[in-house]
This record gives C-alpha cells, structure tokens and sequence, in this order.
C-alpha cells in the first residue's frame, strides 16, 4: 500500500515535471539548494515582527514601562536588513540556476530539432517552433524557479506566523487556520481551468511570431503587391484570437483573488469578534491578541494575492509539460538497430516496387522500380507534382518508403547508419539555404576540416575565382541573413562550391539552374557539369536542355514512371511523352 501511494505520489502532475527537470537541475544543485534554504529565515523573519508585539504591548502600552522593550525597534530594524540581504541573495541565485537549466534545456531541444524528419517541418510553421522550443523553455524554467522561491518563502512565512498565532491563542488560531484553508481551496481547481486554454494560447502566440518571420522574409512581395492591408487584416485578426484568449483566462482564473479575499475578511472579522471576547474574560492580554492581529494580517495579505502567483507556476508546469512532450518525440527517420556504416558504393543504387504518400490514402509515388549503376547520371523529367522531388528525397532519408525499399549496393538504405548514408550525398537545391556570415563559412559546412588547398580546388570548380577576386574581402566577404547580399547565380555556385568540397559520391541536383537568367545559368551550368564528373549524378529539371547528355532520362508523371531511355531514344519515340515535351519547350 505504501508503495502504491508512493507511486501515486510520483504521478502527480506536480512531482513528474520535477522528476524530469531534475537532471537538468542536478549540475547546479548546490545553488539551487542555497536558494531554496535561504527562504527559510527571510520566510520566518516575518513572525520576528508580529511575535515582538506581545511584549512590547504588554509592558510599554499596558504598564507604562520602556527600559526593557528598547531593544525591540533596533532587533526589527537588524532583522528586516539582514531579511533583505537574504531576498537579494535569493533572487540573484535563483535567476543564475534558471537560465542555467533554460540554456541546457535549449540546447537539447535545439539539437532534438535538428534530427527531428522532414514531415515535422513541414507541417509546422517558424512562429511554432520558435515559441516551443524556446519561449515555452523560458516560462517552464525562470518563471517556475522565480515563483518557487516566491512560494517556499511564503510557506516558511506562513508555517512560522502560524506558530506565532498558536502561541499567543489556541483558540483564535483554529478559526485563522479553518479560515485559510477555505481560501486556498478554489487553487485545487485552477490547473484544469488554464489547461484547455494553454495550447491554444501556445497556437495564437505561435501565429504573431509567424507574422513577424514572413514580414521579415517576404517584405518584397509585400510591398510589391501592395499587401500592407492585406497582411495588417490577417495580424489583427491573429491580435484578436489571443485577445480573446486573454480574456477567457481572466474569465476563469480571475475571480479566485477576489474569492481569497472575501474569505479573508470573513476570517479577520471573525477573529475581532472572538478575541474581544477572550479579553474581556481575561483568557488572552491585549499584547496577544495586537501579535495575533499583526500576524494575521501578515499571513493573510500575501494569501489574498496569491491566486495571482499559483496562475504563474500553473502556467510554467503546463509549459514544462509541453518541454518534455517534444523531447520525448522520438522523430520518424532514426536509425535501426545494428545499422552498419556505408563505407563506399561500389555497384548500383534501386529502388525496388517504392510507393510513398504524405497524406494517407494519396499516393505520391507508385510502384517504382530503377536501377542506377554507380557513375550514372540520371534525369528525373516530368509535369509539376508529379513526384521527381519526391523520388530524391527518399534517396538520403528525408523521408522513408511507404512500401518497398531503396537500396545500395543491395542492401536497404534504412540498414545503413543514417549519418554515414548522408555523408556520400551532396544536394544543390533550386533555392539553396546559405547561412549567415562569410562566404568562406558557407562552403565550409561542406567540409570543415578540408585543406585550403580543397578549398581552393572547390571555389574552381564551382566557377566563382572572377566573383571572388571582386571582393575587397574575398571569401572572408558577409553574405547576409539567407544570403540577401548575393544574386541567384552567386548562391547556386556557392552552394556547388560547398557540394565539390564535401566530395560525396553520389549527386542530387534539384532544379539547380531553373530559376537563373541565361548568362547566370550557363556560368552555374558549367559548374554543375564539373560537379558531376566521376558521381553517380541524379537531375531534375524542367528545362530539357540541360539533360540531353544524361546516361538515362526517366520520365515521371502523376507519381509513376512512364518512359526510361536516352535523350535520342526518348526524343524519336512516336507519340511519347518525354518527345512531347521537348518539342513544346524548342518552339
């Protein structure tokens, strides 16, 4: 039976959050403790005051004597400093070991974003992540520590001003203590009140930052097209949802102050009552029952307030619970158990009978069967939406096959582990991430560790010597937020750059040429054709042009493969598809 409430104890909404945060708590648990056991004498400091009424009442205000009460006003004055040297040292403490456990919390949520799949991404917004994984940290931890030590003074307070109320009347401390109970008990129901409104709070909040992310990110098309309107309707809109929110929350929660403070009126009004009695039979001394009154209303006050503070930490537990959720998220594409590492592809890449859907019951790719051998170069053609991203995708585990499977060297990529399998892979996107900061550093992440030599090597064969003997600062050059400061072809060849030095063995170019001019296109062209030299080289593309030299063109449509063969082949096939479209494209 013990055992079971121990467990049940365990279960506890309260104790689970901390049994989980307690690693995190762990590496700084002396200061963490310090904190907590400060809170003990500025908590009890508070019935030092009310305790030193007694006397002085009974023998300053009732016998008219002063010689032995004098040391009372200097003892308060010593105790309040002291009390608030200990409050400083407290909130100092407490701030260092919040932000402590927030950072370490960041950082593992930050690097659990990093291998979450594909499919999470795509189906949450920048707004949403940015609050979960980082505002959500901030309440869950500063704000739960910062009212912890509100609430461990306030008990320790309170545990010694009832000591003091029991000490000077028995009788008038039941009525106070049956009278404080009644007033904490609407906080048993607050939790379930705020939790139906917390992830909706989280949604609505979630959606301002999102505003602010494609103002920043889309404010060309914004005032190109004039939207200001447009987006200021939907930003208010967006206010409105959380004003609402807000409000519903004050609806629910706000009536508990007012609530405690009735009840605790109702409590002092019944104490005045009964003491005026027992001094008038002489059961109590005046000076007892001026402690009891000022302990009382010591106790009391912070209590009639505290409906406010217990919303803080309801609101930093249901955060903390949100925390762990996402870190308990195992994400979809992991590795399995007795991967191997992939060392070198020596004979073909297949996909044998693949089928694969985002949406359940809507097929996006069926039954696909290719064989590449190692060195090929294979074009991926086809109408938009018809699945040629999709097909590529699979290849380094963005995403993994419904049904069927993609293999090397006759072994399933999935048995292989995942960061040796990505490591033999390089991609040059349509529109390529760059990062912050220098050129240099961009095509770095290819390689951090290659030579200059490499580098150099890279910067050749992605054709950007003439761009870069341009630059007052060369390759140590800022590129800006995204690469702002850069123009298309710029960005395609950096990103070929850092392609080159990560020197994979196998190629995914994804629309790498479609979105340039034409003198833009034929420098990155050149690069990409000596990007593909001695790799096994996957291509989509729209413009056929660029795919005449493939070893295979593999027509895809509306998720199937529809013809395989070589640009001559494919082009003279009466009535074929890939023929169609060529034909189309030259007039």
């Amino acid at each position: 039976m013990f055992k079971r409430l121990i467990e049940k104890i365990k279960s506890t909404y309260i104790v689970s959050n901390y049994l989980k945060i307690y690693p995190y708590v762990k590496p700084y648990t002396f200061r963490a403790l310090i904190a907590v056991l400060i809170t003990i004498p500025i908590g009890s400091m508070d019935a030092v005051i009310a305790w030193s009424l007694k006397p002085y009442m009974d023998i300053v205000m009732v016998e008219k004597s002063s010689s032995s009460t004098a040391y009372i006003p200097i003892l308060i004055i010593i105790f309040s400093v002291l009390q608030s040297l200990l409050n400083y040292t407290a909130t100092y403490l407490n701030t260092w070991v919040g932000r402590k456990i927030a950072n370490d919390v960041k950082i593992d949520l930050y690097y659990k974003l990093m291998h979450y799949d594909a499919s999470f991404f795509d189906r949450s917004n920048s707004g949403d992540i940015q609050f979960r994984f980082n505002n959500n940290v901030d309440v869950a931890c500063n704000g739960l520590l910062a009212n912890l030590k509100l609430f461990t003074t306030r008990v320790f307070s309170s545990l010694s001003l009832i000591g003091v109320l029991f000490y000077n009347s028995w009788q008038l401390a039941i009525v106070a203590v049956i009278v404080l109970l009644g007033a904490l008990y609407p906080l048993t129901t607050l939790r379930r009140r705020l939790k139906q409104l917390f992830d909706k709070n989280i949604f609505s909040s979630a959606a301002v930052m999102t505003h602010f992310n494609e103002t920043y990110n889309g404010n060309r098309i914004i005032s190109s097209y004039n939207l200001y309107e447009h987006q200021l309707a939907k930003f208010k809109e967006t206010l409105r949802s959380l004003f609402k929110l807000g409000i519903k929350m004050i609806q629910r929660t706000g009536m508990l102050s007012p609530i405690m403070h009735f009840v605790v009126s109702l409590g002092i009004a019944a104490v005045i009552w009964l003491g005026s009695y027992l001094i008038v039979t002489h059961q109590i001394t005046a000076g007892n029952f001026v402690s009891f009154i000022t302990a009382l209303i010591m106790l009391y006050n912070p209590i009639k307030s505290i409906g406010n503070n217990f919303n803080a930490v309801q609101m930093s537990l249901l955060a903390m619970e949100a925390v762990f959720n996402l870190m308990n998220r195992v994400p979809a594409i992991v590795n399995r158990p007795k991967t191997k590492p992939l060392k070198e592809i020596k004979k073909e890449i297949e996909f044998k009978n693949v089928c694969f859907e985002y949406v359940k019951n809507k097929p996006v790719l069926k039954n696909i069967n290719l064989t590449i051998p190692v060195g090929k170069t294979i074009a991926l053609v086809g109408n938009s939406g018809g699945g040629k991203t999709t097909f590529v995708n699979l290849l380094p585990r963005f995403y993994d096959v419904k049904s069927g499977a993609v293999t090397i060297d006759g072994t399933d990529i999935r048995d292989y582990e995942l960061n040796s399998l990505r490591d033999k892979i390089a991609i040059v996107f349509q529109d390529n991430f760059l990062f912050a900061g220098t050129i240099r550093d961009n095509i770095m992440i290819g390689n951090e560790k290659a030579s200059p030599k490499d580098l150099e090597k890279a910067i050749k064969g992605a054709c950007l010597e003439e761009f870069v003997k341009t630059l007052e600062k060369g390759l140590d050059t800022p590129i800006g937020e995204r690469g702002v400061l850069l123009s298309g072809g710029q960005k395609q060849r950096i990103a070929i750059a850092r392609a080159f030095l990560k020197n994979a063995p196998i190629v995914i170019l994804d629309e790498a040429t479609s979105a340039l001019d034409n003198k833009s296109e034929a420098v990155v062209q050149e690069a990409v054709n000596n990007l593909m030299q001695d790799r096994t080289v996957f291509i989509i593309a729209h413009r056929l042009s660029t795919v005449r030299h493939a070893d295979k063109i593999v027509v895809i449509n509306y998720g199937e493969i529809v013809e395989t063969g070589s640009h001559d082949e494919l082009v003279n096939k009466d009535n074929g598809i890939y023929s169609a479209l060529y034909k189309t494209q030259l007039k």
